[in-house]
């Protein structure tokens, strides 16, 4: 929906809560044109209903206001004596209508000092139920979200079981684009495997303002921008248009910003014609074919276990075992292998000629464009930035189209070599927002801007900042836990450092604090 049409939308519900209203706020010895003007005719209401103004803000927040509304449609109704479960559950059920024909009943009886407190336990449970929902779903939606990685693509920097809080506030909070939805989950409803939301209707897209701007190797939490599943448990054999922020969500280190030139040579990537220097604690990893000679003894499980390999390696032939391959292998830890008397040779695989699905090629089943690019050699590439304008051509185009048409939401044609943008023919194209690109450091097994394309702004869901947790499901017992990485940082110098021990000592502080502090107020009372 664009913004004119949510202002319409917005008229009409202003305008069904006055008819529906207006003789409750008389009834409650307000003026009726309270009930007509917005957000003041929610500051009034919050007053008939007994409750504080500051929860009229919490009807605006969206997710947010999908709970407070039911809240709001009881509070009201309870504030005019019907206070009965049939009147609760037909105010929900109705979606606040049922006010309307108490509205119109000859006998309004408004109830202005009624008791606000819990009837009984079961309403004091539902009550603190739901602060605790709203609380939570505001700090998940706008604050932090946990986030669990799934894959090897960012293998070293992040593990395959690290539990990370996602900051939303770094690169501003993106208010939710889809309007209906539950509550701290994301597309699909967890067991069941369902919708967790509706499609319709979608909010205009709106950031909060950002503390910092995503900058060359920050790593990024993102929502996958050529995701047509249905969920994540699906094959993709059947396209699902999915809103932006029901995309599956996507962690990788975004190695190119707004404006850059981006080149990969070799496996190793170039910005503006100079190597991207990585941080310390990424560790980039290859492809590499060691050479045994077969003949000193090599016990092969132990080396892989000492060099932290549990999986991704294999001899090409295992009768002759000769010839090794490792799928993700670091610079150290080739130079390390290369030291291994019995290991004559070790390189690093590089990918020559064109590779099938490289971006842009194969889109519509059209032939590549791309020059033999594959994922170790490509570009170089222009990614766009917001208001900046490049040639459109037929040669240029196939690296754009997917931005003029599904991310920036325009029709396009071609009639032989011309193009046609909103049917107007053009020669360039001026993008409407910035663009990134992702990538996993598990170079020859990531799934990311070198097959799917750029990632738009839009898409940005925020920065990993902490690990609160790391899961091996390889280890045993205790050792399931890497305990060097609970409480650690993901960005900073230096390698990672766990304040594990810190939260241990402050946490054990403040429960003898509180202890002596009970016992403290107790002595106290009892001498009064």
């Amino acid at each position: 929906m664009t913004l004119f049409s949510w202002f319409i939308f917005f008229l009409a519900v202003q305008v069904i809560h006055f008819l529906g209203t207006w003789k409750l706020y008389e009834a409650a010895d307000k003026k009726r044109w309270q009930a007509a003007i917005p957000v003041y005719n929610a500051i009034v209401l919050m007053k008939i209903i007994g409750r504080p103004t500051w929860w009229t803000v919490l009807l605006f927040i969206p997710i947010i206001n999908l709970i407070m509304f039911p809240v709001i449609w009881v509070e009201t109704l309870r504030s005019f004596g019907k206070r009965s479960t049939i009147d609760s559950l037909l105010g929900i059920l109705t979606l606040g209508l049922y006010i309307g024909y108490i509205n119109y009943s000859k006998n309004l009886n408004y109830t202005p000092d009624r008791s606000l407190q819990p009837e009984n336990k079961t309403a004091d449970t539902v009550s603190s139920l739901l602060f605790a929902i709203i609380v939570a779903t505001l700090v998940h939606t706008y604050a932090i979200q946990p986030y669990t990685i799934p894959s090897s693509s960012l293998e070293k920097s992040l593990l395959i079981g690290d539990f990370l809080f996602v900051s939303k506030m770094n690169y501003g909070a993106r208010v939710p684009m889809t309007a209906v939805a539950l509550p701290m989950v994301h597309d699909s409803i967890p067991f069941i495997k369902t919708k967790s939301y509706l499609s319709w209707p979608q909010l205009p897209y709106l950031r909060f303002p950002r503390f910092e701007k995503i900058k060359n190797n920050d790593i990024v939490v993102f929502n996958w921008p050529r995701d047509t599943l249905f969920n994540m448990y699906l094959p993709a054999d059947k396209r699902y248009d999915k809103p932006i922020d029901k995309k599956t969500n996507y962690v990788k280190r975004c190695v190119g910003i707004p404006g850059d030139s981006l080149q990969i040579k070799d496996g190793i990537v170039f910005i503006n014609g100079k190597e991207l220097i990585l941080p310390e604690r990424a560790k980039p990893q290859y492809s590499y074919k060691a050479v045994y000679d077969g003949k000193t003894p090599i016990d092969f499980d132990y080396l892989l276990r000492d060099m932290n390999i549990t999986d991704g390696v294999g001899f090409i032939d295992n009768e002759k075992r000769d010839t090794l391959i490792f799928r993700a292998l670091t610079f150290d830890g080739a130079e390390r292998l290369r030291n291994v008397p019995g290991i004559t040779a070790v390189n690093r695989i590089i990918n020559k000629g064109a590779e099938d699905g490289i971006f842009p090629d194969f889109q519509d089943g059209k032939p590549s464009v791309t020059n033999n690019w594959n994922c170790d050699n490509f570009g170089p590439i222009y990614i766009p930035q917001a208001e900046k304008t490049v040639v459109l051509d037929q040669k240029s185009l196939p690296f754009y189209k997917i931005i003029i048409t599904e991310y920036e939401g325009n029709k396009l044609r071609t009639e032989g070599d011309a193009i046609y943008i909103n049917d107007k023919k053009v020669t360039s194209y001026t993008f409407k927002q910035n663009y990134y690109w992702m990538m996993g450091d598990n170079r020859h097994n990531s799934l990311d801007a070198r097959y799917f394309g750029y990632t738009p702004e839009d898409h940005v869901v925020g920065k990993p900042i902490f690990i609160w947790m790391s899961w091996d499901s390889n280890g045993k017992g205790l050792d399931k836990i890497r305990w060097e990485r609970v409480f650690t940082t993901v960005n900073g110098e230096g390698q990672p450092q766990s304040y594990f021990k810190y939260f241990l000592v402050a946490l054990i502080a403040f429960f003898i604090g509180e202890y002596f502090w009970k016992k403290r107020k107790a002595k106290k009372d009892n001498i009064i």
